[in-house]
């Protein structure tokens, strides 16, 4: 995670139903994680993902990364870490670390690629668009980092 950059931190207990046959955590969770982080650093700047959809707002993901470097075991605590990559008018990338809890050893870091769109699904420029949400994303971003 970049210094100086706006960071959410979620915590999550690791479910039984979110392990496989071997006590460790599925690797399609890691993903479902990743929304939970980027769901709560929205949040955190004062809008949710649903006052984005009123506005008929979208985000898509278009891409995912995720390197899996140690296994998350069911009862774990883990925290994700999510911060912004980059944004700008048609794109916001965010970048994640999964740590555990107990001894923040450093369990998988990924990325996710999100587009803005309207309910057509038609590609929209968020500061041509939206200036509204545009500047608050973006005066955010200034103010914290």
């Amino acid at each position: 995670m970049e210094k100086g950059k706006m960071i959410s931190e979620s915590t999550i207990r690791v479910r039984y139903q979110e392990t496989d046959q071997m006590g460790v955590v599925y690797h399609t969770n890691y993903i479902v994680w990743f929304e939970v982080g980027r769901t709560d650093w929205v949040r955190k700047l004062g809008i949710s993902y649903k006052d984005l959809e009123k506005l008929g707002l979208l985000l898509p993901l278009v891409e995912v990364n995720c390197v899996y470097r140690s296994p998350a075991r069911y009862d774990d605590e883990v925290i994700v870490r999510t911060q912004v990559e980059e944004m700008n008018g048609s794109k916001i990338i965010f970048q994640y670390e999964i740590l555990r809890k107990a001894d923040h050893k450093l369990l998988a870091t990924g990325s996710t690629k999100h587009l803005w769109v309207n309910r057509e699904m038609k590609r929209v420029r968020l500061d041509i668009d939206f200036p509204h949400i545009y500047e608050q994303l973006t005066q955010t971003l200034v103010e914290r980092s």
